[in-house]
């Protein structure tokens, strides 16, 4: 992981993993999937980014694909922690898709490398690891769906197709965590700011205060 992602968002990630080596490990193993795809890292790859031997990693992790299925789990109860948080927040539709926008944009572009192993690595987990991973996305899709839907029913969006547009925003912003640097010109604040405007936009949400004009919210 790298520097800018350790610290990002003013927190240590993976701080639910413990012991310290297993953490170290684990660590080690999003840099390595996410830099050479987990197909090509090896045990003996991940043992020594974090400075250990091989047989000490078996110490905390059975296998390579034990590893893959506690970053992944950890990352999709985050991910499903910031969306279902937004959807029963308070505000109208519009508010909470904003703020459910924003806020798992912001996390895919602070742990841009971890997010990379979370979202694109799905296929490599074994058929229990990943009928629970799916399980957990299929919630995720539903927190969306539901502000949507209910944008809908309150008039304030207008989207003839709410799983279709559901499966669009979500695509949007899981793929930051492809293009995104640390060192670029947008921050992850900003590129949050940008994506909740564009998914109003996609929406078509209308704001619906009292004499507010109807049209596109900015």
């Amino acid at each position: 992981m790298g520097a800018a992602e350790e610290t990002a968002g003013g927190e240590t990630p993976w701080g639910e993993v413990t012991p310290d080596a297993a953490r170290r490990l684990l660590v080690a193993a999003v840099d390595a999937f996410a830099e050479r795809g987990y197909h090509a890292t090896t045990t003996r790859d991940i043992a020594g980014r974090a400075g250990m031997s091989p047989a000490a990693l078996y110490i905390h992790y059975k296998t390579k694909e034990e590893l893959l299925h506690r970053i992944s789990r950890i990352g999709h109860d985050k991910a499903l922690e910031i969306l279902e948080e937004a959807a029963n927040g308070p505000g109208t539709a519009a508010e909470r898709l904003a703020d459910a926008v924003r806020s798992f944009v912001r996390w895919h572009a602070e742990r841009h490398t971890t997010a990379r192993v979370v979202q694109y690595e799905l296929d490599a987990l074994g058929p229990e690891h990943r009928a629970e991973i799916v399980a957990l996305r299929r919630r995720t899709d539903a927190a969306v769906r539901r502000i949507i839907g209910e944008g809908v029913a309150a008039g304030e969006f207008d989207v003839p197709d709410v799983p279709g547009t559901t499966l669009a925003v979500l695509s949007l912003c899981i793929d930051v965590a492809r293009w995104f640097n640390a060192q670029g010109s947008r921050t992850p604040d900003e590129v949050g700011a940008l994506y909740a405007g564009l998914v109003l936009r996609m929406v078509g949400a209308r704001d619906r205060r009292p004499g507010a004009a109807a049209g596109p919210r900015p």
